[in-house]
């Protein structure tokens, strides 16, 4: 796996009796949630927990140990855990530049993979790693777990069927309260931390706690921002409610207004997706700290139509209001199980009982990445979806991929 240049490794299929063995990668954060998700299913076994921080692993291994009455096994290294034959799935909560090599790595490897939010670091990924699922046969399940909520597939075929006349229009909301991230001057990498490993595909830096372990999110080497960690949920949604896909057009403006912090990516950003061709736009609003709600909602969607509206409350509920005076029609709660809806394709084979497919991970990782594209520049941006190119802007294309940093590679052919 240095070069990420292999073969095609035979696909590893687990019976409907068969116990699952998962090894979940960086287990910090949202992989501890990956952790105690899966121990709940049944024929499961977190089998492996691997994160390039010691110190991290042993706690986590220990935490592990009292909770479930068994000891797991831990790794520094990721390529250790492809190499493990008795792995059938692993589960990537790493920070986001590594998520799409992760994954490529892990389907050339016969893996199955459950990629967090967003699926990649920026555009060119995404096309790569559908490209590697369907070439190793491989299952890969993006981590926007509202896909599973039964009431929120109600409320996309209550869309389709007409509930608010025509849908032309969706607001993402992602409205979170956001401290300063302080100043952190560059130091020595702790002894307990690979910072080789840690850093990846990102160019080299020296170490700083700007970035490790969570700000990161707010680092364009290694995060996107929050369009790209909260705000993937929100335009996932809506580009599922609206059927659609990349826009044609889009644009961005915003930056930092409150905090003089080590942050480099904006704090209040506003983007404009539009679909001319189907007369649709999503709308993106990203605020910090003290900020009102809309209908109530912080965090989610609100979807216009020509009958009415429909509210989407964080992963789990929807309400409908109807006509001039908004007279309140469907609304459902409920939550799903989205890890488990992974494993049942992971037995099943059959890609089309996902409710993330790898698809997903690309289209809306991408949309956030284009809204990134157009603020980082400053002006509107016309892209043809066709190629995955803009048109006639050499210099938005190059934001389009990365410098990536030998070994850790995204290969042009996975």
């Amino acid at each position: 796996f240095m070069t990420g240049a292999i073969g095609a490794a035979a696909p590893k299929i687990a019976g409907a009796n068969d116990t699952i063995r998962i090894a979940v990668l960086g287990v910090n954060g949202q992989g501890w949630e990956h952790v105690l998700g899966y121990q709940k299913l049944p024929l499961v076994e977190v089998a492996t927990l691997c994160d390039p921080d010691r110190a991290v692993a042993a706690r986590r291994a220990a935490e592990f140990e009292k909770l479930y009455g068994r000891r797991v096994r831990t790794e520094t290294d990721l390529r250790r855990v492809f190499d493990d034959k008795s792995i059938d799935v692993v589960s990537i909560a790493t920070p986001n530049h590594w998520h799409a090599l992760a994954t490529i790595w892990a389907c050339q490897a016969g893996k199955d993979v459950y990629v967090e939010k967003p699926g990649t670091h920026n555009v060119f990924e995404g096309r790569k790693v559908i490209e590697a699922a369907a070439k190793y046969r491989r299952i890969v399940q993006h981590g926007v777990q509202l896909r599973s909520s039964p009431a929120l597939q109600e409320a996309v075929a209550k869309l389709r069927a007409g509930i608010i006349g025509k849908v032309y229009l969706c607001r993402a909301l992602v409205y979170r309260w956001r401290p300063s991230i302080g100043h952190f001057r560059e130091e020595p990498p702790p002894p307990e931390l690979d910072y080789d490993l840690w850093q990846g595909p990102a160019q080299s830096r020296p170490f700083s706690r700007r970035w490790v372990h969570y700000n990161w999110h707010w680092q364009w080497e290694y995060g996107n921002g929050e369009i790209g960690n909260q705000g993937i949920h929100q335009l996932d949604m809506a580009q599922w409610g609206l059927g659609v896909q990349l826009p044609r057009h889009v644009v961005a403006v915003g930056g930092k207004f409150t905090w003089e912090d080590d942050r480099e990516t904006p704090e209040i950003l506003t983007a404009l997706c539009s679909y001319p061709d189907q007369g649709k736009m999503i709308e993106i609003a990203v605020r910090h700290w003290c900020t009102p709600e809309e209908q109530g909602v912080g965090v989610g969607n609100i979807f216009l139509g020509s009958e009415g509206y429909m509210l989407i409350r964080h992963y789990t509920a929807y309400e409908t209001y109807l006509g001039q005076k908004r007279v309140p029609g469907p609304s459902a709660k409920s939550e799903g199980n989205h890890y488990a809806n992974f494993l049942q394709a992971v037995r099943s084979r059959r890609v089309g009982e996902q409710n993330g497919p790898v698809e997903t991970a690309h289209y809306a990782s991408a949309l956030a990445h284009l809204a990134n594209i157009s603020f980082r520049l400053g002006r509107r941006l016309e892209f043809e979806s066709a190629r995955e190119q803009f048109v006639g802007d050499a210099e938005a294309d190059r934001l389009l991929t990365r410098h990536y940093r030998a070994p850790f590679v995204v290969p042009e052919k996975v």
